[in-house]
């Protein structure tokens, strides 16, 4: 029998005490991402709202089908900034007319819908992923153009927005803008790059200069219908293929030109019947310890979150601390790959080649994940090889042509983030738990190592370790890790693409694979020189 076979005991003391500590992350997460719902803030949305405009996100609630979910990415992107966290721009997966697109809406209710850094950064992450998966993309414009406070962060970087609109385009992906609003300056290269172009009358206004700026350049005095209105851009310009009247009427058009893009799926359709787990997923809860130092079962979120509890491991004998198998998740074949008792050791890297290569001759996605403190150190293991054994593991990492997909649910440090497909590594979808924590190290190893470089740079000038400064440094550079290795910090980075409640983890799998999907699923036999 290949079903996995539950051993948690879920009446246990640490069982409970591993709920109550990822609930009071979930706790945490859930006033950050309220947080972000607010966009500009109560005042802000409500003249938003005078103007008779909808927000962002009842844009896109209007443009996804019926009672379809709505995959948001990145929403916590630029916490920690001076920026307003969701960095002004709501992106994520929806489906529309049947066909599953990415949505990049500006939020107008922060600073006009301006691009600061991390909205750059964050509309360049969804341009990634629509190219990647083959995924129409549609734009719901109404921005104010570049943040000009912070022009030297955005203006060269942001080029690659409107190359990247003219590449989907040239692979053949449709590119859909909907302008809601002012789309100025740079801006106005979203429509003027896109297939099929939308526009409202009265209410899109869209120049590369508006009419203070026109006054002062060529001193020619214009009003915004004249120089940008939607009206004028549908009869005149041409660069509007469809005048709406109002919001509802933009976006019931974008819908039908979603409905007539005759877009079907090269990727493979669900193999198999989808078959729950055998295993409530609400127990997901209580898998990860509070403390990470504290070894759990990979097993045991497996048998959660793929069909059936069904799961055929893969050389389980040989590398026990990195398990390796096939399931199948929402109908889709997956290989996993999964971290056991955290720390990687040559035979786990072997396994890892060996099988990442198995799964693309077999055309099969890979699942990561992530719960390790890195590669083994020691005068045994380096002699044993472990630094051309882990190259051989990143090297078959990185040269997969299989999607991939990363969950980090426990540590992810070191070379051992990289080998498991970091973000570095581009992952089609990188997604974490609240009980993750990712960094070069953990934060005592790391103050340990900087305090032992110090104590030998401080003899090796005759001085003496000043214990109390050294103590001090210690815990000083332990808060500033830990504060750094905390997935609402990492997200904030977008170093990954949201920080998810575990007990979603398998519907969101199951969106992403259905995405993924949308493109051809093809591996490699082709890898670089693997050192034996």
């Amino acid at each position: 029998m290949t079903v996995l076979k539950s051993r948690v005991d879920t009446a246990s003391d640490e069982f409970a005490a591993n709920v109550d500590a990822m609930n009071a992350r979930l706790a945490d997460l859930d006033v950050e991402f309220r947080a972000v719902l607010v966009g500009g803030g109560e005042k802000y949305v409500e003249r938003h709202r005078k103007r008779g405009k909808l927000t962002a996100r009842e844009r896109i609630e209007l443009m996804i089908d019926e009672d379809s979910p709505f995959l948001e990415l990145c929403p916590l992107a630029a916490h920690g900034s001076q920026f307003t966290v969701g960095a002004s721009v709501v992106v994520g997966l929806g489906v529309v007319e049947g066909v599953e697109c990415m949505i990049v809406a500006n939020d107008p209710t922060v600073k006009g819908g301006t691009s600061n850094p991390w909205t750059l950064r964050k509309i360049l992450r969804a341009n990634d992923i629509a190219l990647q998966n083959r995924l129409p993309l549609v734009s719901m414009v109404e921005s104010g153009g570049a943040d000009l406070p912070t022009q030297k962060e955005v203006f060269v970087p942001g080029g690659r927005m409107f190359r990247d609109l003219t590449r989907l385009s040239a692979s053949g992906i449709p590119t859909i803008a909907l302008v809601f609003g002012n789309s100025t300056a740079g801006g106005a290269y979203v429509p003027g790059m896109s297939d099929h172009v939308v526009m409202i009358d009265e209410r899109s206004k869209v120049f590369l200069g508006g009419p203070p700026l026109v006054k002062m350049a060529t001193g020619e005095v214009s009003d915004d219908e004249e120089l940008g209105g939607g009206a004028m851009h549908a009869r005149t310009s041409g660069l509007g293929d469809y005048l709406a009247a109002d919001e509802q009427d933009a976006v019931r058009i974008g819908r039908r030109i979603v409905a007539r893009l005759n877009w079907r799926k090269q990727g493979p359709a669900p193999a198999a019947e989808v078959v729950a787990p055998l295993y409530d997923e609400a127990e997901l809860l209580g898998i990860v310890p509070g403390d990470l130092k504290i070894p759990f079962d990979p097993r045991e979120v497996i048998a959660r979150i793929v069909d059936g509890s069904d799961f055929d491991e893969f050389k389980p004998e040989y590398g026990a601390s990195l398990c390796t198998g096939w399931a199948v998740i929402h109908g889709y074949p997956v290989g996993i790959l999964a971290n056991a008792q955290g720390v990687l050791f040559s035979q786990e890297a072997q396994k890892a080649t060996q099988f990442i290569q198995l799964a693309n001759r077999s055309d099969t996605p890979l699942l990561f994940l992530h719960n390790t403190t890195g590669y083994m150190v020691g005068k045994e293991y380096e002699q044993g090889g472990i630094i051309k054994h882990g190259a051989m593991m990143i090297n078959a990492v990185s040269n997969s042509t299989v999607p991939h997909i990363s969950v980090l649910v426990g540590a992810s440090y070191g070379a051992g983030h990289y080998g498991m497909c970091g973000r570095a590594y581009d992952p089609r979808f990188l997604f974490a738990w609240p009980s993750a924590k990712s960094a070069v190290m953990g934060a005592q190893q790391l103050a340990g190592v900087i305090s032992i470089v110090s104590r030998a740079a401080t003899e090796a000038r005759g001085g003496v370790v000043d214990e109390e400064a050294d103590a001090g440094m210690r815990a000083m550079i332990e808060a500033q890790i830990e504060a750094e290795s905390v997935p609402t910090f990492l997200s904030g980075m977008l170093y990954d693409d949201g920080v998810i409640d575990p007990r979603d983890t398998r519907t969101i799998l199951g969106q992403t694979l259905s995405a993924i999907a949308t493109a051809p699923v093809e591996g490699t036999s082709n890898f670089g020189v693997f050192r034996m």
